[in-house]
């Protein structure tokens, strides 16, 4: 009896010391996988947890919108006052998209440019560019330097406006066609509509 208690009492305390170990170790997991799928500098979504769930609403026939937005002029904050600064205007604009109302999903895609999956119909996906339009230019940016006025070229694209099944890759190349068409013309919303010719890329733009 007493050799089997000396056992338990070993097998007890090596839990205790197993246990810590494998709760940190699953921490380190879970940060991992969410690091795989999420943007270092905002913590919103990155393009690969986007495109999942893009697909996935595709997949299941969800009426779904595609919104990109690109800021304005973002180079020359990058250029005149520093990253640091570029991070923090970065990080504003991600806490307004986020806190958008309705099934949006917001996410920073690379860069200065950011999306957003829209759950609904096509006026709810217009009325979602513009909300969001609305959100980064209605108020200027805190930073270090002072305050900053951020604007965004939006454009936005659903699948309702086509005739026939569009993959996720097609849906983000005609909300991006839609937004360089704004950054070039208003600089404000465009809706992607397949019968208007669209406008040429720049080799800047191409590079950007």
């Amino acid at each position: 009896m007493h050799h089997l208690a000396t056992a338990l009492g070993g097998v007890l305390a090596g839990l205790a010391l197993a246990i810590p170990v494998l709760a940190r170790q699953q921490r380190i997991l879970t940060k991992v996988r969410w690091m795989a799928h999420h943007d270092d500098v905002t913590g919103l979504p990155n393009r690969r947890l986007f495109l999942d769930r893009l697909r996935a609403a595709l997949n299941d026939n969800i009426p779904t919108g595609v919104v990109l937005l690109d800021l304005n002029d973002f180079k020359t904050v990058n250029d005149t006052l520093n990253h640091e600064t570029g991070n923090d205007v970065l990080n504003h604009v991600g806490r307004r998209l986020s806190s958008l109302a309705g099934p949006i999903l917001a996410a920073r895609l690379s860069g200065d440019e950011f999306a957003l999956l829209v759950t609904g119909d096509r006026a709810a996906t217009e009325a979602a560019a513009h909300a969001a339009w609305q959100a980064i230019a209605a108020h200027s940016i805190r930073v270090v330097n002072g305050d900053l006025h951020v604007t965004a070229s939006v454009g936005h694209t659903h699948t309702h406006s086509h005739h026939s099944a569009v993959g996720p890759r097609q849906l983000l190349s005609q909300a991006d066609s839609a937004m360089y068409e704004a950054k070039v013309t208003t600089g404000r919303v465009r809706e992607y509509l397949p019968h208007r010719t669209p406008t040429v890329r720049s080799r800047a733009r191409q590079q950007h």
